[in-house]
């Protein structure tokens, strides 16, 4: 693992890291919906969308639960 002060090289080094969500788990699931074939970039964007709407959901539980003065965030708040 890199030590704090160092910084990453490219977006793509940035996103392989930080990836919230494994490529051939979604792969199978859009397979498993019915695309025949699946392309790198179209796993990349659901990706990006499943893990946009996360922390939009994630915010607002937190949201919901700081106001209800608890630290931790549950299902009931999502």
């Amino acid at each position: 693992m890199r030590e704090n002060n160092q910084n990453y090289t490219s977006v793509e080094e940035i996103k392989k890291i930080m990836a919230a969500f494994a490529w051939s788990p979604l792969r199978a699931l859009m397979k498993k919906a019915g695309a025949e074939i699946v392309s790198r970039a179209a796993v990349d964007k659901l990706m990006d969308y499943l893990e946009e709407y996360a922390k939009e959901l994630t915010g607002c539980a937190l949201d919901i639960a700081k106001h209800s003065r608890r630290k931790k965030v549950c299902c009931s708040s999502i």
